[in-house]
């Protein structure tokens, strides 16, 4: 009943399995690492280390900055709470 659509993708798939061509790899799996590609790589994988490393010292100083302003501006310390009788008497 269903098995035609079935025969006809699963032919299909073993084409495209069959007249797969090798897959080639980049120079740098090659083992050549002074093409051009391998340096653009390295320079995109600096570049991305900066731009992260950049983000974190942000953040980092960020709260070194609110660190050492709340050390100069303490918070003061709040009275005691009043007790159940006394709040009964204000």
């Amino acid at each position: 009943m269903n098995s035609r659509p079935v025969f006809f993708v699963l032919v299909a798939l073993v084409v495209l399995l069959v007249s797969a061509l090798d897959a080639s790899a980049c120079a740098v799996c090659f083992g050549k690492s002074d093409s051009k590609l391998a340096q653009g790589m390295n320079a995109g994988i600096f570049t991305l280390l900066g731009v992260v490393g950049g983000v974190l010292f942000g953040i980092a100083g960020f709260f070194f900055y609110i660190v050492r302003r709340a050390a100069a501006n303490p918070l003061p310390i709040p009275a005691e709470p009043l007790s159940s009788a006394e709040t009964l008497n204000v």
